[in-house]
Parts: structure tokens; C-alpha cells; sequence
């Protein structure tokens, strides 16, 4: 009889305990929170989050998450590269996050580091772009007719004012005597 309870205090326990990461989740606490320095795929600010579980233990991630700069001053050698390699640019410390709201900002770096890039962009890819160049028309004409008469007025003036002190020069030294 004791061992019944024994039994089923230990799997109310572990059925508690046992919470699989929300990739949902992750996603939304990703954008509010790691998205103005972070990009799953490349480098911004801090490093690109593609992989971080295999570069790092998962409780090393969670310890850097909440408290980056207590390990970067502890001396962890980890903490000190992840630092070095971003050009020394202190993460904020998030202490506020619970492990499991770590572990979902995980599940969703995975989820999104397992997607490859789509083909149907709506927009061009450079080196897909051509230029848009467009030759000279007859509609361009007034455009620059005007351009090359502001031109020229611009050198007519500016010969007007070179004129205008050297003469003021000449008057000047006209009248000390």
C-alpha cells in the first residue's frame, strides 16, 4: 500500500516537472527580447543564434542568458570568448526569465535554424536585380535644359560677385592716399 503512494506521489512529480519547450512562445519572447541584437541566421550585434546548442550546454546558456556579465567577470572562458568575439559589446542580463522561458527562446532558435531560406522572396536578391538604367528620351529635354541654364547662371553669377570685390579691392585702394 505505502508503495502505491510511493508510485503515484512519483508520478505527479515527474508529470510536473516534464515541460516540452514552446517554439510559439520562444518566438514571441525572441522578438521582444533578442531580436534587436540577434538573428538566428547571421551576425547582428551579437552572434548569430543558429547552433547555439551545440556550441554550448544548455545550462551554460541558460546561466549566460540570465547573468552575462557575472560570468564574463568570474573569468568563465566561454562567456569571455562569446564577449570577446562580438567586439567586447556587454549583453544585457535577463534574470527575470524562467528556465523554461529560456529553454522556449531555444526551441524556437531551432525550429527556425532548421528552415532553409525561401527561393520566393518578394523582393530581389542582389545579383538577381537588373539595373534599372534608362536612356536618355526626348522627355528629358526640359530637364536638362533647365539643368544646364541653372548652370550656366550659376557661373554668371559667381563671375558677377569675383568681379564685384575685385573691383571693391580697386575702390579701396584708390581712396588710402
Amino acid at each position: 500500500m505505502n508503495s502505491k503512494y510511493l508510485l503515484l506521489l512519483l508520478l505527479c512529480v515527474t508529470g510536473l516537472s516534464v515541460k516540452a519547450a514552446d517554439p510559439a512562445a520562444g518566438k514571441k519572447l525572441f522578438q521582444a527580447r533578442c531580436a534587436s541584437c540577434h538573428n538566428v541566421n547571421k551576425k547582428l550585434t551579437g552572434p548569430a543564434l543558429a547552433g547555439v546548442e551545440t556550441r554550448h550546454s544548455e545550462e551554460w546558456i541558460i546561466r549566460f542568458v540570465k547573468a552575462s556579465q557575472s560570468m564574463v567577470k568570474a573569468g568563465d572562458k566561454e562567456a569571455l570568448a562569446v564577449y570577446n568575439a562580438n567586439n567586447q559589446v556587454a549583453m544585457p542580463d535577463h534574470p527575470d526569465l524562467s528556465d523554461d522561458l529560456i529553454r522556449d527562446i531555444l526551441a524556437y532558435v531551432k525550429e527556425e535554424a532548421g528552415k532553409a531560406p525561401k527561393d520566393d522572396a518578394p523582393f530581389a536578391r542582389p545579383g538577381q536585380h537588373q539595373p534599372n538604367l534608362m536612356p536618355l528620351t526626348i522627355y528629358n529635354l526640359p530637364f536638362m535644359i533647365a539643368y544646364i541654364m541653372l548652370v550656366i547662371v550659376m557661373i554668371i553669377l559667381l563671375i558677377f560677385l569675383v568681379n564685384l570685390k575685385s573691383y571693391e579691392k580697386h575702390i579701396e585702394e584708390k581712396k588710402e592716399p
